[in-house]
């Protein structure tokens, strides 16, 4: 049900792989992928359907771009929430959380790496819906390759959205870069302006170590000698305001290194 006939297609769902036609498999030399997108996207590939998942995956790998492809909704929306990603290829029907309704995540999460839909839901009603959820493009199975790298192309030149995120959030604890507010588990958490710095600066960097060093070119700009106590004294202070009166910690300390924020797995 995924494939359509003739050169740069995919074979019918019931045909072996083996059994492909030169014609209808992926582009593989370096013409095939001058015409393919271009070179060294990230791209993120939904998809539940074996033969049609390796045969994009091969397609785009053999094109030079580095491919994930999951097949549950639920793993995609967490992967894509990482960030990292040039562009997103999703079917609609797929387990864990449908297609539709992990674009709608997505997009109320702010996070705009553009969408494509490919499904074999055709009808008007059904690309209409996907284009209102947030999805940038809309192609039926069954597909050729050629027509699915054309349509990477023309989203991937598209001028990038870039619209500033206004919140940030980490497990259960969200900062309103407008509001100047924090909250954690519906809780309002009341920070000192150096303190919210220091919480932004920990949330925009998720899971990675940060330095001393790093704190006090970012928050202080280098205005307090290296041997001071003042980053430990308020990470101690944000600690005891975000974490202490809550079951599980998201600050960390990493010892001889530095400390991260991020919510336990």
């Amino acid at each position: 049900m995924q494939f359509a006939e003739g050169r740069d297609a995919v074979c019918d769902a019931a045909r072996k792989p083996e059994l492909r036609s030169e014609e209808s498999r992926p582009p593989s030399g370096r013409n095939e992928i001058s015409r393919a997108t271009r070179p060294n996207m990230k791209i993120l590939l939904v998809e539940d359907d074996n033969t049609t998942g390796n045969y994009i995956l091969k397609g785009l790998n053999s094109s030079g771009h580095i491919v994930d492809w999951l097949k549950d909704g639920r793993d995609a929306l967490a992967a894509a929430l990482s960030g990292g990603y040039d562009i997103i290829v999703v079917d609609r029907m797929i387990p864990g959380l449908d297609g539709l309704n992990l674009v709608k995540s997505l997009r109320a999460a702010s996070v705009r790496v553009p969408a494509l839909f490919l499904t074999a839901m055709s009808g008007v009603d059904d690309r209409v819906e996907g284009l209102e959820a947030g999805g940038d493009d809309y192609l039926v199975k069954p597909f050729a390759f050629s027509e699915l790298t054309a349509r990477l192309n023309a989203l991937v030149r598209r001028p990038p959205i870039t619209t500033e995120r206004t919140r940030l959030r980490v497990g259960e604890l969200e900062l309103d870069l407008v509001a100047r507010t924090v909250f954690r588990e519906g809780q309002r958490i009341d920070l000192l302006p150096r303190e919210f710095a220091l919480l932004e600066l920990l949330m925009r960097n998720e899971g990675r170590v940060l330095t001393k060093t790093m704190f006090l070119e970012k928050i202080w700009n280098f205005n307090f000698d290296p041997q001071s106590s003042v980053v430990e004294t308020h990470i101690s202070r944000l600690r005891a305001k975000i974490d202490k009166p809550f079951a599980q910690p998201l600050l960390h300390t990493v010892k001889n290194t530095g400390y991260t924020l991020h919510a336990r797995r």
